[in-house]
């Protein structure tokens, strides 16, 4: 069967697929030195942050924590 083909109303959706540009973008602009510190030091305050929290947190998570159980209230002891 053949199939007729209908106009498309615009013709670059059609051949969007094969279209290709010949204009190159501009180069990338280096950052600066000022901003490569800036991305370390950011980058560094936020780990010392993560590890400042897990070895303050720590402590609390530990299970082998003098336990307080042995204290009993006097409504354990029947009085």
């Amino acid at each position: 069967m053949i199939r007729r083909r209908e106009p498309v109303p615009f013709a670059f959706v059609a051949e969007a697929d094969r279209f290709r540009s010949n204009v190159t973008p501009p180069p990338r602009e280096r950052a600066s030195l000022g901003q490569l510190a800036g991305r370390w030091l950011l980058g560094l305050t936020v780990v010392a942050g993560l590890v400042g929290s897990l070895m303050i947190g720590m402590p609390a998570l530990s299970a082998d924590q003098p336990s307080s159980q042995q204290q009993q209230s006097q409504a354990s002891d029947g009085r």
